[in-house]
C-alpha cells in the first residue's frame, strides 16, 4: 500500500495559491483514478482506491502546512506504513515554474511542511518536487507562495497534474526516471 500525501493549506483563501499545488496534483491523481469520495480522517481529508492493482490511500493535512507532519504521521501509524511507503507532492521555489524533480530522501531545503514531515516521519519518503519559481528576493517569499496563481500559469498547470497522474503508476513501481520521462512526453517543454 502507499499513502499518497499532498501539501497545501485547508480552506477556501488558500485554494489556488503557489503553495497549494500538492493539493492541486493530489486532488487530479484521486479523480483520474476514480478514488472514493474525499472524508475525514487523521486530522485531513482522505480517500483510497487503486492505481495498477494497488491499493492507495490519498491524505491531504488539514493541519496547516507547518504542521503536516502531525497528520501524515497518524495515518502512517494507523496503516502499518514504513515512510519509503509515502509520496508527497508539494510546491519548489527553486525549481522553474511547471518542472518537476522527484527524489527519495533528502532535507526539507526550508520548506516548512517537509520540515514538519521529516520531524514525525523520518526523511525517507518519496518527494515529488513541483516547481513554481521563485519571486526573486526571500523577503517576498511568503507572500509569493500564498498568492493565488495566475489565469495563464493554468496554460502549464493542468497539463502538469494530468500527466503526473497519468505517470503515477510507474512512479509507485520505483521507477523514478520513467516518470519523470513519461510526464516530460506528455507536457512537452514549458513556455
Amino acid at each position: 500500500m502507499h499513502l499518497l500525501v499532498g501539501l497545501g493549506n485547508p480552506g477556501p483563501e488558500y485554494e489556488r495559491t503557489r503553495h497549494n499545488i500538492g493539493f492541486v496534483a493530489l486532488e487530479c491523481v484521486a479523480d483520474r483514478h476514480r478514488f472514493t469520495p474525499w472524508r475525514r480522517k487523521h486530522q485531513g481529508r482522505v480517500c483510497d482506491g487503486t492505481v495498477a492493482g494497488g491499493k492507495v490511500l490519498a491524505l491531504e493535512p488539514l493541519t496547516y502546512m507547518n504542521l503536516s507532519g502531525q497528520s501524515v504521521g497518524e495515518a502512517m501509524r494507523f496503516l502499518k506504513l514504513q515512510p519509503s511507503d509515502v509520496v508527497v507532492f508539494h510546491d519548489d521555489l527553486d525549481l522553474a515554474p511547471g518542472k518537476l524533480k522527484v527524489k527519495k530522501g533528502g532535507g526539507h531545503g526550508g520548506h516548512n511542511g517537509l520540515r514538519s514531515l521529516d520531524q514525525h516521519i523520518g526523511q525517507d519518503y518519496w518527494r515529488v518536487r513541483i516547481g513554481i519559481g521563485h519571486p526573486g528576493r526571500k523577503e517576498m517569499v511568503e507572500g509569493y507562495v500564498l498568492h493565488a496563481f495566475a489565469k495563464t500559469d493554468q496554460t502549464w498547470i493542468e497539463p502538469l497534474v494530468d500527466a503526473i497522474a497519468d505517470a503515477l503508476p510507474t512512479l509507485l513501481a520505483g521507477d523514478a526516471a520513467r516518470f519523470l520521462n513519461d510526464v516530460a512526453l506528455k507536457t512537452g517543454p514549458v513556455g
